[in-house]
């Protein structure tokens, strides 16, 4: 009877050892009526709830409350002996409901419990992380295919670049092929030969040196002495000096007689550049040259005869300001023998494919860039913007691109214009009156509307809503006739 009683002792001793050091939390309730029985780590999260300490603290007997009522609801559901979870406050909780009969033959139950809330935790963080990886994979999955398309895109358009690329002008000649440009080769052609003085006009950007340039190389003066001064970058008293030299003493500095450049390049060819921009004085100075072959040295008085073909440039109107008189009429005549007038690139737009590709093959050499690949729909803006500064912006325009750059193609995200005030003559009307011998009013309206909306279109980068506003007419309408013009707003953002 003693041993009895000793391993009985025993067995409980080792029991209630073993409740109180898992780390589980247990509890060991009668049915649902209350606690009996909680560990250490069970009083250690919920508190003491046992039966003999809920007397007056309403915040155990609540908490009792809401455990007993989940052993009522799992016993209730015939969900004892199976592992489930709740959420107990803030807590997630996994627990599960043992029957255990009492030494009386009461009903009691074995309440085995599991703190899940940092599992909870770390499964959230894990799944966030996964989440935000799925978010950076889909973007990047979502580029490559946009990236796709593009590539795609592109290849089904025409490549501008691919036959013009095996042509290979000559650095420093006249690139284009429209008519007008064909024109302009042929005049300076017919008048290089001779000594003639020439005067070439038109706007900024036009390339007026380049034709001087060819004037020089096709005339019988190529191996001779070319020299080349931007009038409007000089002093007025020293260009006269410059171009025609002094005799010593002829002013403060002048210890010794110096030659002019007339006399240094005797027997060749001076290129005026800005002729436009010379004082009264320098006019009159020059149309003594041009009339009788004679300069006359700053503090000189002897004329000394010299052989120079003199060709001339401005972007002024000269005629307009001989009328306003800040021009000689009679220097005019003299420098307008032959007048070779630049069209502006708007007015022939046939050589911009021919220019850009030129410029993409100086660039792409300049920065080491294989750009190889010019998609239509680039071309098709470049044809659509007007140019206000004519080649030379054409010029910036392909060097900015081709840098930026970063595979072989150019795209519209490397395709900038300068904002540069336009210089061209403000008669759009005479335009259009050239252009209406033999049409019908209903084509010349039709082409007058598609120019209009091109026009604010490009203005508003292809914003449709703004250019629909400006115009005031309905977004329908406005979609039909670009479907009628064959216009895309999508080239012109």
């Amino acid at each position: 009877m003693k041993g009895t009683r000793q391993d009985i002792e025993r067995l409980i001793s080792n029991q209630k050892s073993l409740l109180e050091t898992i780390p589980e939390m247990v509890l060991l309730t009668k049915e649902s009526d209350w606690v009996e029985y909680m560990n250490p780590s069970a009083k250690h999260f919920f508190g003491d709830l046992c039966r003999q300490v809920l007397n007056g603290d309403p915040a155990r007997q609540s908490k009792a409350s809401a455990l007993l009522q989940i052993v009522a609801q799992t016993i209730e559901n015939n969900h004892v002996g199976g592992t489930l979870e709740t959420t107990f406050g803030q807590s997630h909780l996994e627990y599960t409901l043992a029957p255990f009969k009492g030494y009386k033959g009461d009903p009691l139950y074995w309440f085995f419990i599991r703190d899940l809330t940092e599992h909870k935790k770390h499964l959230e963080e894990l799944s966030l992380f996964h989440n935000s990886i799925e978010t950076i994979l889909s973007h990047k999955i979502n580029e490559l295919k946009e990236s796709e398309r593009t590539r795609q895109k592109l290849a089904s358009e025409l490549n501008s670049l691919k036959e013009h690329l095996k042509e290979q002008p000559a650095e420093g000649k006249m690139i284009g092929s429209s008519r007008a440009l064909s024109e302009l080769r042929n005049m300076v052609f017919q008048v290089a030969k001779s000594d003639a003085t020439i005067l070439i006009t038109g706007e900024s950007g036009t390339g007026k040196e380049l034709v001087a340039n060819l004037l020089r190389e096709s005339s019988n003066r190529n191996n001779t002495p070319f020299l080349k001064i931007n009038c409007n970058t000089i002093n007025d008293s020293l260009l006269e000096s410059d171009l025609f030299g002094h005799e010593k003493g002829a002013f403060t500095g002048a210890d010794s007689k110096r030659k002019g450049k007339f006399e240094v390049v005797d027997g060749g060819t001076i290129f005026l550049d800005e002729i436009g921009d010379i004082s009264p004085r320098m006019q009159a100075a020059l149309l003594r040259v041009l009339q009788d072959g004679d300069i006359i040295r700053v503090g000189g008085n002897t004329p000394t005869k010299i052989d120079v073909r003199i060709i001339a440039a401005t972007n002024l109107d000269l005629a307009s300001m001989v009328q306003k008189g800040t021009f000689r009429l009679d220097l005019y005549y003299r420098l307008n023998i032959i007048n070779i007038s630049i069209p502006p690139l708007r007015e022939r737009k046939e050589d911009i494919v021919d220019l850009t590709t030129h410029f993409v093959r100086k660039y792409r050499h300049a920065f080491k860039k294989e750009i190889n690949f010019l998609p239509q729909s680039i071309l098709d803006r470049l044809l659509l913007h007007d140019w206000p500064g004519n080649v030379r912006e054409l010029e910036n325009v392909i060097q900015r691109a081709v840098l930026m750059a970063k595979n072989n193609i150019i795209t519209e995200n490397e395709l900038f214009f300068d904002n540069a005030p336009c210089n061209k003559p403000q008669t759009p009307q005479k335009n259009y009156l050239q252009r209406i011998d033999g049409r019908t009013l209903k084509d010349i309206v039709a082409e007058i509307e598609k120019d209009i909306i091109l026009c604010v279109l490009e203005k508003n980068h292809g914003n449709v809503p703004h250019t629909v506003l400006q115009l005031d007419i309905g977004k329908t309408a406005f979609y039909d006739k670009m479907k009628r013009h064959s216009i895309s707003p999508k080239t012109l953002k």
